[in-house]
C-alpha cells in the first residue's frame, strides 16, 4: 500500500469513528486518495457520500447536511482555486458555529512556490475563520504515522464540534499528497492501520460551565436570535417574559412567543417600557431589535456558552454562560404583550389580504410545511417575511451566520437529505440564481424530497425597504440596487430537468403546495418589487392606529 492510500484509508476510518456519517467530495486529481477512500466507505455502508462538480455548492451542501443532522461533515477538494471556492461556506460555518471539516488536498511542500500546476499557498487560507488549522505532513512509510493521523483527526473533530471549548466551527486539515494517488501493489504497511477497538483514537469529554441566576423584577423581554435553541423559550416561560424569537432561533414556540414583535417594537407604547433584555443566539434580523439593544436605559444580558458573544451595539452589561430563572414575573407584563400580539394579527392580515406579497407567501409556505416539515429560508426578504407570519412550530433553517444568499439551494438540498420528512425552501430570485448550480445533481447521487418556492421580484427587493430605497435616491436605484435580471426561471429549471410551476394567486400557491413532496420541484411566485416599501410602512401605520 502506498503512503497516500494508507493516509486516506486511516483518515476516513477515524472520521467515521468520531461520528461522521455524511461526506461531500468535489472531484479532482490531487484529492483522489481521499475521494476513493470515501467512496469505499460509502459502498460498505459506513457513511453516505455526496459528489458535486462545484466546490461552492459542495461546501453549502455540507452546511445543509450539518444543519439537518447536527453532525460534523467533511468536504474534500483538490488543490488550488478549488479550496478558495469553499471560503463562503467556511465563513458561514464560522459565524454559525457549524462543524465543517475541510480536507484540502495539496501538493507536497517541495512543489510549492516553483510554478507547479494547481499549486498555491493553501496554508491558513481561511485565516481566523477556522477553529483549527493543521498542515498534515506528507505521508511517508514509517512507524508512527497511524497514531499521528488518527490523533490529529480526533483533535480536529473535537475542535469542530466544540467538545472542549463549547465553540463549534470549521476546521481545515491541509493534506499534501504525493504520487501515486491511486491504490498500487507494494509491500504491506509497516504497522497496523486499524484504530482502537473502543471507538475514536482519543475520547474527548466536554467542559461544563455554571449557569447564573437571574432575578425577576425589571420589565424583561427575551430576544432569541439565530441558533438560540430551546433554552431561550424555557427561560421566557419560566420567567413569564415576552419572547421575541427569530424564525431560525429554534425557540419560536410556546405561550411566551410574540409573533408580531418586530412591528410592535415600532408601533406599540409597550416598547418604551422595556427595562431589561436577555439575549440568546445571534440576533441579526430586525432593526427594531437592534435599536432596542442600543438603548442606554435598557440592561442587556447576553447568554452565551462560548467565548464569543453578540454585542453589536456594545451595550451588554453582562455575559453569562447559562441562565437559571430565580422566579417568575408576577405582574401582567407578559399578558399585555400577548394581548397586543393578538390584537395585531387581524390588522396585519387585513393589510396583507390582497394578492401575493412576500409576507403572505411566507405564511402560506409556513402553514404548508407545518409541524412535521422542515423549512429552509433564505436571507434578505424571505426570512423577514417569515418573521411576520403567524407562529407555526416549523423546524426552520437559515444561514444567518453572515446572512448571505450564497449556497441557499445547496443548503436546502443538504438539509433535505438529512431530514426524514418533506423539506421546503423559501428563497428570493437572486438567491435562487446565485446557487442555480445546486440543482445540478448527478444521476448516482441521493436526492431529497424538497419543494423550493421562489419569490421572484426581479431583483434586489430588500433594498427598496432600506435607506437606498427612499425616493430621493430614485435616479440610480434601479440599476445599482434594484438590479433587474429578467431571467426565465422555467427555462433554468428545464435545463436541469427540475419540475416547475408558476403561481399568480394565493389559492394557486396553496394548490401547488398541496401535493406530496417527492423529489425536487420549484414553484415560482412573482411579486412587484415596488410594493415592498409601501407595504412595510402600511403595516407599522396600521398597528399605530389600532
Amino acid at each position: 500500500m502506498n503512503p497516500s492510500t494508507a493516509f486516506a484509508t486511516v483518515v476516513v476510518d477515524e472520521l467515521i469513528r468520531c461520528g461522521v456519517r455524511e461526506a461531500v467530495v468535489a472531484p479532482g486529481s490531487r484529492s483522489a486518495p481521499l475521494a476513493l477512500a470515501f467512496a469505499a466507505a460509502d459502498r460498505e455502508g459506513r457513511l453516505r457520500l455526496h459528489v458535486r462538480i462545484d466546490e461552492r455548492t459542495a461546501g453549502f451542501l455540507a452546511i445543509g447536511l450539518i444543519r439537518g443532522s447536527g453532525l460534523p461533515v467533511p468536504v474534500v477538494t483538490t488543490s488550488g482555486t478549488a479550496v478558495a471556492n469553499l471560503h463562503p461556506a467556511v465563513l458561514e460555518a464560522c459565524h454559525s458555529g457549524l462543524p465543517l471539516i475541510v480536507l484540502s488536498a495539496d501538493r507536497p511542500p517541495a512543489l510549492r512556490g516553483i510554478g507547479a500546476n494547481q499549486t498555491t499557498d493553501q496554508l491558513k487560507v481561511f485565516g481566523s475563520a477556522v477553529r483549527l488549522f493543521h498542515e498534515m505532513g506528507t505521508p511517508v512509510r514509517e512507524v508512527g504515522q497511524v497514531a499521528y493521523w488518527r490523533s490529529q483527526i480526533a483533535r480536529a473533530v473535537a475542535n469542530a464540534v466544540g467538545a472542549r471549548s463549547a465553540d463549534p466551527g470549521p476546521v481545515q486539515l491541509n493534506c499534501p499528497l504525493a504520487e501515486p494517488l491511486v491504490p498500487t501493489d507494494g509491500p504491506d504497511w509497516p504497522e497496523p492501520l486499524e484504530g482502537r477497538s473502543t471507538g475514536p483514537w482519543t475520547a474527548i469529554h466536554a467542559a461544563v460551565g455554571q449557569p447564573s441566576a437571574v432575578q425577576p423584577g425589571p420589565k424583561t423581554v427575551v430576544v432569541a436570535g439565530d441558533g438560540a435553541s430551546q433554552a431561550a423559550r424555557l427561560a421566557a416561560e419560566a420567567g413569564r417574559w415576552p419572547l421575541f424569537a427569530e424564525p431560525s432561533s429554534r425557540a419560536r414556540t410556546g405561550p411566551a412567543v410574540v409573533s408580531a414583535y418586530r412591528l410592535l417594537l415600532q408601533a406599540s407604547s409597550l416598547a418604551g417600557e422595556i427595562e431589561r433584555v436577555l439575549v440568546f443566539g445571534h440576533p441579526t434580523l430586525s432593526r427594531p431589535v437592534s435599536k432596542l439593544l442600543a438603548r442606554p436605559d435598557v440592561e442587556v444580558i447576553v447568554v452565551s456558552p462560548t467565548g464569543h458573544w453578540p454585542d453589536a451595539t456594545r451595550r451588554a452589561a453582562a455575559v453569562i454562560t447559562g441562565l437559571e430563572v430565580a422566579g417568575p414575573d408576577t405582574t401582567d407584563w407578559l399578558e399585555r404583550w400577548q394581548d397586543a400580539d393578538q390584537a395585531a394579527r387581524p390588522v396585519i392580515d387585513k393589510v396583507l389580504a390582497d394578492g401575493l406579497t412576500g409576507p403572505r407567501i411566507a405564511a402560506i409556505v409556513g402553514a404548508a410545511a407545518g409541524a412535521d416539515g422542515m423549512l429552509v429560508v433564505a436571507s434578505s426578504n424571505p426570512v423577514r417575511d417569515l418573521d411576520l407570519a403567524p407562529v407555526v412550530p416549523i423546524r426552520t433553517i437559515a444561514n444567518r451566520g453572515l446572512a448571505g444568499i450564497d449556497g441557499t439551494i445547496s443548503t436546502a438540498v443538504g438539509a433535505g437529505l438529512a431530514n426524514a420528512g418533506p423539506t421546503y425552501a423559501l428563497i428570493g430570485d437572486l438567491a435562487f440564481l446565485h446557487d442555480a448550480n445546486g440543482l445540478i445533481i448527478g444521476p448516482d447521487e441521493a436526492r431529497p424530497d424538497l419543494r423550493i418556492v421562489v419569490v421572484n421580484d426581479n431583483g434586489g427587493g430588500i433594498f427598496s425597504t432600506l435607506e437606498q430605497g427612499d425616493p430621493t435616491h430614485a435616479t440610480h436605484f434601479e440599476r445599482v440596487f434594484g438590479t433587474p435580471h429578467n431571467t426565465d426561471l422555467s427555462a433554468l429549471c428545464a435545463a436541469t430537468g427540475t419540475p416547475y410551476t408558476l403561481v399568480e394567486t394565493p389559492d394557486a400557491l396553496r394548490a401547488a403546495l398541496a401535493p406530496t413532496v417527492a423529489g425536487i420541484d420549484v414553484i415560482e411566485a412573482r411579486v412587484e418589487r415596488t410594493t415592498h416599501r409601501p407595504l412595510t410602512e402600511a403595516l407599522v401605520e396600521a398597528l399605530k392606529q389600532q
